[in-house]
């Protein structure tokens, strides 16, 4: 098996040196102090690292809590805003009802108080007594149409 070894390092051909290039120069040897310098960097800046990928992350983080906090502070207030305009609407249309119920009933006594003639022929071809119960009824009607726009 020596003798193995032996031929395959035989074989090999010697290594070429290369040429330098024009460009650079040759890499400077560390100094031992700098060696020693750089190994105690080193666990320092992978902490700072550490640390200031952490606090990216929390900064990240931060953010979109504060993001949803202020969404969610709006849609509370839409939902207020919703609210209140729903209790505004059922009070205007509580009133709505009030007001109408009053106008039915203004309307009902100024057709109570209309004397409508009686269909006999005599009444109808009575053509002054006619004309008097229709004025009568368009003057209340007038009025009634003057109490409707007063309430309004």
């Amino acid at each position: 098996m020596a003798e193995q070894i032996k031929k395959a390092t035989a074989k090999r051909k010697p290594a070429v040196k290369r040429k330098a290039t024009a460009g650079r120069k040759p890499a400077a040897k560390r100094k031992p102090a700098a060696r020693k310098a750089s190994r105690k960097a080193g666990p320092q800046l992978a902490t700072r690292a550490r640390e200031a990928g952490r606090e990216a992350f929390l900064a990240s983080l931060g953010f979109y809590g504060k993001a949803y906090d202020q969404v969610q502070e709006q849609w509370n207030n839409l939902q207020d805003q919703l609210e209140e305009r729903r209790n505004k609407a059922d009070d205007l249309y509580k009133e709505l009802v009030k007001r109408g119920e009053k106008v039915e009933k203004n309307a009902r006594k100024a057709i109570d108080d209309i004397d409508l003639p009686t269909f006999e022929l005599e009444s109808l071809t009575d053509r002054k007594k006619l004309e008097a119960q229709l004025e009568k009824a368009r003057t209340r009607f007038e009025e009634l149409r003057d109490r409707i726009k007063q309430a309004a």
